[in-house]
């Protein structure tokens, strides 16, 4: 398996549709690890490690995001695996 590690910036209406709650749970049925949390400009950021195919599959559903969300883009910067966290956490 090859590891992947990712930090996510998706701007659009992403705060207050449930984006973290869709994201922890779409990462958990991925068996990602990571974090997620809003930032103080509307935007949300998160970074995601495991399976570099299933990362891929996040970044997608990024691009998509939770069902009432408008996602106008997504920065994904590649990051070094760590292997730092054992779930998938939201942060306030």
């Amino acid at each position: 398996m090859a590891l992947r590690r990712v930090h996510i910036v998706v701007e659009g209406r992403v705060q207050g549709v449930f984006f973290r709650a869709y994201t922890q749970e779409e990462a958990q049925k991925l068996g990602l690890t990571g974090w997620v949390r809003n930032q103080r400009d509307g935007a949300v950021e998160a970074v995601v490690e495991g399976d570099a195919a299933r990362i891929e599959q996040m970044i997608q559903w990024f691009h998509r995001g939770s069902p009432m969300s408008a996602v106008t883009r997504v920065t994904v910067t590649e990051e070094e695996p760590v292997g730092e966290s054992t779930a998938f956490e939201i942060h306030y």
